[in-house]
Protein backbone atom coordinates (compact mmCIF):
# COMPACT_ATOMS: atom_id res chain seq x y z
CA UNK A 1 0.00 0.00 0.00
CA UNK A 2 1.36 3.54 -0.70
CA UNK A 3 2.13 6.05 1.62
CA UNK A 4 0.43 9.37 1.87
CA UNK A 5 2.69 12.22 2.23
CA UNK A 6 2.57 13.88 5.59
CA UNK A 7 1.58 17.04 3.81
CA UNK A 8 -1.94 15.98 2.71
CA UNK A 9 -2.52 14.41 5.74
CA UNK A 10 -1.98 17.79 7.20
CA UNK A 11 -4.17 19.40 4.89
CA UNK A 12 -7.01 17.19 5.25
CA UNK A 13 -7.02 17.49 9.14
CA UNK A 14 -6.97 21.47 8.87
CA UNK A 15 -8.49 23.21 6.23
CA UNK A 16 -7.25 26.47 5.35
CA UNK A 17 -8.45 29.64 7.15
CA UNK A 18 -9.34 32.11 5.25
CA UNK A 19 -7.57 35.65 5.06
CA UNK A 20 -10.58 37.55 3.66
CA UNK A 21 -13.47 39.07 5.69
CA UNK A 22 -16.71 37.90 5.11
CA UNK A 23 -19.06 40.79 3.19
CA UNK A 24 -22.99 40.76 4.26
CA UNK A 25 -24.94 39.77 1.66
CA UNK A 26 -28.36 41.88 0.53
CA UNK A 27 -31.18 39.81 0.56
CA UNK A 28 -33.78 40.61 -1.50
CA UNK A 29 -31.84 41.79 -4.49
CA UNK A 30 -31.62 40.56 -8.24
CA UNK A 31 -28.60 38.36 -9.17
CA UNK A 32 -28.11 40.96 -11.82
CA UNK A 33 -28.12 44.34 -9.25
CA UNK A 34 -25.78 41.75 -6.80
CA UNK A 35 -23.27 41.85 -9.77
CA UNK A 36 -23.60 45.79 -10.29
CA UNK A 37 -22.85 45.84 -6.78
CA UNK A 38 -20.05 44.18 -6.74
CA UNK A 39 -18.42 46.19 -9.78
CA UNK A 40 -18.75 49.47 -8.37
CA UNK A 41 -17.31 48.45 -4.90
CA UNK A 42 -14.24 46.80 -6.61
CA UNK A 43 -13.86 50.06 -8.67
CA UNK A 44 -15.17 52.67 -6.15
CA UNK A 45 -16.27 51.73 -2.73
CA UNK A 46 -14.83 48.89 -1.44
CA UNK A 47 -15.66 45.38 -0.78
CA UNK A 48 -19.15 45.46 1.06
CA UNK A 49 -19.31 48.94 1.46
CA UNK A 50 -22.97 48.62 -0.04
CA UNK A 51 -23.94 45.91 2.36
CA UNK A 52 -22.72 47.49 5.32
CA UNK A 53 -24.02 50.86 4.82
CA UNK A 54 -27.13 49.33 4.65
CA UNK A 55 -26.87 47.18 7.46
CA UNK A 56 -26.00 50.46 9.64
CA UNK A 57 -28.83 52.67 8.20
CA UNK A 58 -31.44 50.07 9.65
CA UNK A 59 -29.50 49.11 12.90
CA UNK A 60 -30.50 53.43 13.06
CA UNK A 61 -33.85 52.57 12.41
CA UNK A 62 -34.31 50.08 14.70
CA UNK A 63 -33.81 51.76 17.92
CA UNK A 64 -36.71 51.76 20.06
CA UNK A 65 -38.86 55.39 20.64
CA UNK A 66 -41.25 57.08 18.06
CA UNK A 67 -38.05 60.23 17.11
CA UNK A 68 -34.49 59.19 16.38
CA UNK A 69 -32.25 61.90 16.40
CA UNK A 70 -28.93 62.17 14.21
CA UNK A 71 -25.97 61.64 16.68
CA UNK A 72 -22.98 64.33 16.52
CA UNK A 73 -20.46 61.75 16.21
CA UNK A 74 -17.22 62.35 14.32
CA UNK A 75 -16.84 58.83 13.47
CA UNK A 76 -18.41 58.16 10.21
CA UNK A 77 -19.49 54.60 11.45
CA UNK A 78 -22.02 55.89 14.32
CA UNK A 79 -23.48 58.61 11.59
CA UNK A 80 -26.45 57.51 9.50
CA UNK A 81 -26.01 60.01 6.96
CA UNK A 82 -22.91 58.98 6.26
CA UNK A 83 -24.28 55.35 5.47
CA UNK A 84 -27.16 57.14 3.62
CA UNK A 85 -24.50 59.32 1.50
CA UNK A 86 -22.36 55.53 0.96
CA UNK A 87 -25.91 54.14 -0.30
CA UNK A 88 -26.40 57.65 -2.65
CA UNK A 89 -23.01 57.36 -4.15
CA UNK A 90 -23.99 53.63 -5.10
CA UNK A 91 -27.24 53.93 -6.42
CA UNK A 92 -25.95 56.78 -9.05
CA UNK A 93 -22.88 55.06 -9.94
CA UNK A 94 -25.42 51.98 -11.08
CA UNK A 95 -26.31 51.43 -14.29
CA UNK A 96 -30.27 52.05 -14.40
CA UNK A 97 -30.85 48.50 -15.30
CA UNK A 98 -29.75 47.52 -11.89
CA UNK A 99 -30.43 50.08 -9.72
CA UNK A 100 -33.91 49.45 -9.07
CA UNK A 101 -33.64 46.58 -6.65
CA UNK A 102 -31.25 48.41 -4.32
CA UNK A 103 -33.56 51.90 -4.33
CA UNK A 104 -36.54 49.77 -3.57
CA UNK A 105 -34.73 48.86 -0.75
CA UNK A 106 -33.45 52.25 0.35
CA UNK A 107 -36.96 53.94 -0.11
CA UNK A 108 -38.80 51.47 2.26
CA UNK A 109 -35.91 52.91 4.46
CA UNK A 110 -35.90 56.55 3.60
CA UNK A 111 -39.69 56.51 4.59
CA UNK A 112 -39.04 55.18 7.78
CA UNK A 113 -35.87 57.82 7.95
CA UNK A 114 -38.22 60.95 7.27
CA UNK A 115 -41.28 58.86 9.22
CA UNK A 116 -38.98 59.18 12.81
CA UNK A 117 -36.91 62.16 12.28
CA UNK A 118 -37.42 65.73 12.63
CA UNK A 119 -36.68 68.26 10.07
CA UNK A 120 -34.01 71.09 11.43
CA UNK A 121 -35.19 74.17 9.70
CA UNK A 122 -31.26 75.78 10.14
CA UNK A 123 -29.45 72.62 8.69
CA UNK A 124 -29.01 74.56 4.82
CA UNK A 125 -27.62 77.73 6.23
CA UNK A 126 -24.87 75.34 8.10
CA UNK A 127 -23.55 74.70 5.10
CA UNK A 128 -23.96 73.32 1.43
CA UNK A 129 -22.87 70.26 2.05
CA UNK A 130 -25.65 70.08 4.26
CA UNK A 131 -27.70 71.45 1.88
CA UNK A 132 -27.38 69.38 -0.74
CA UNK A 133 -29.01 66.37 1.00
CA UNK A 134 -32.45 65.76 2.41
CA UNK A 135 -31.13 63.52 5.14
CA UNK A 136 -28.83 65.71 6.37
CA UNK A 137 -31.17 68.10 6.86
CA UNK A 138 -32.35 66.27 10.02
CA UNK A 139 -32.50 67.39 13.58
CA UNK A 140 -29.65 65.87 15.34
CA UNK A 141 -28.46 65.13 19.06
CA UNK A 142 -27.58 68.16 21.52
Amino acid sequence: MARRPPGAIRAQRWPARSTTRSVRQIPGIPRRTRAAINQIEAQYLGRGAVAEALHRYESFLKKPGRYLYLPWDDCPCCDPTDARDTLEDALRRLPPAARGGLREIVARLDEEFLRRTLPDPWAASVSSWHAAAWWRQRIREI
